[in-house]
């Protein structure tokens, strides 16, 4: 029987002895975490505990309330100053750049080891044992195999942490980046007991009224260039200040910029609490955003990739969509 196998078996043996090695770890991934950082987050901390591991998930922030229903949920410890508690070794998963879990870097002791599992081919290999696969729909997927390599059982609650990353990474099975292997390895987790609706309806369907306020003021902006081939929208933080929503409402508007039939690359700007300016950009077939999204500091893949700006809206619009121009002539 035909059965999904990783690309890189070197890459996975690296990380599972990595993991093997030390007794106390603590988890990290990059800041506004989406459904594959915090599932492979919380997946990788079920396979510690599996091996009889000690572990803590640090993050800067809550996690998104959508979440919720995801096993040990709960025990994602915010940040606080100062950090009373270092860590020499450290799993960051589903994080290109180590700039992006900055926040929580106090918890580092000098010298800290780090093993990094991801899926983003801008990640610069960051760590001493590395398992970086860019042909993966996402990090949850190269986990799945982390716990086939460690003899870990496919508990349903392990379970749940993958089919979340692998389908929200996948927009719900339809991004190209879904494959064969893919599907094999989300009937392997049904099997384990994962219901499908269970989990699609919080992470992709269900919407807040703070939300469904954001999106209409938000689409009343959505504007698309002359050739049809580029579309944008953005958000201001007095629009989520009026729609009563969090900059975690956001996500996913960008995907209505990019479902224009005509568009190629879709974007989305939002202002920061700290001034800047957070770019979402989408593709469908001809441009590699990560490109784009590289140039300003950011990365990505090539069909989904972001980026943060220090300046203001209307010179981050005036910046990417001038990028945007060029990468469209060029391709």
């Amino acid at each position: 029987m035909w059965e999904p196998a990783p690309r890189d078996r070197a890459g996975l043996d690296v990380v599972t002895g990595a993991l093997q090695s030390a007794d106390e770890w603590l988890i990290v991934t990059h800041e506004n975490p989406d459904g594959d950082a915090i599932g492979s987050s919380l997946a990788i901390a079920h396979i510690l505990e599996a091996l009889g591991k000690q572990w803590a998930f640090l993050v800067s922030e809550p996690l998104p309330k959508r979440f919720d229903y995801l096993p040990m949920f709960e025990r994602a410890d915010v940040v606080t100053d100062p950090v009373t508690r270092r860590y020499s070794h450290i799993v960051a998963v589903d994080c290109a750049d180590p700039a992006r879990f900055r926040l929580v870097s106090d918890a580092f002791a000098d010298g800290a080891q780090f093993v990094n599992i991801d899926h983003h081919k801008t990640n610069p290999h960051y760590g001493s044992a590395v398992w970086v696969d860019a042909a993966a729909a996402a990090t949850c997927e190269l986990i799945y195999h982390v716990a086939c390599g460690l003899s870990v059982p496919l508990e349903v609650d392990l379970a749940k942490c993958l089919y979340t990353g692998i389908l929200t990474d996948t927009g719900g099975f339809a991004y190209p980046s879904t494959t064969r292997d893919v599907h094999q390895i989300a009937a392997a987790l049904l099997a384990s007991g994962v219901r499908p609706y269970d989990i699609a309806e919080p992470a992709l369907q269900s919407r807040t009224w703070e939300q469904v306020h954001l999106m209409q003021m938000a689409l009343a902006n959505l504007a698309v260039s002359a050739d049809g081939q580029y579309s944008a929208l953005y958000i201001t933080r007095g629009m989520l200040d009026g729609a009563g929503a969090v900059d975690d409402d956001a996500e996913g508007l960008v995907e209505f910029a990019r479902s224009i039939d005509t568009v190629e690359v879709g974007m989305l700007f939002r202002e920061t609490v700290d001034g800047k300016v957070k770019v979402s950009l989408r593709s469908k077939f001809r441009v590699d955003v990560s490109h784009i999204a590289q140039s300003f500091g950011g990365g990505g893949h090539a069909r989904a990739a972001g980026c943060v700006l220090p300046m203001d809206l209307d010179a981050a619009m005036d910046a990417v969509v001038q990028q945007v121009e060029v990468a469209l002539a060029q391709a």
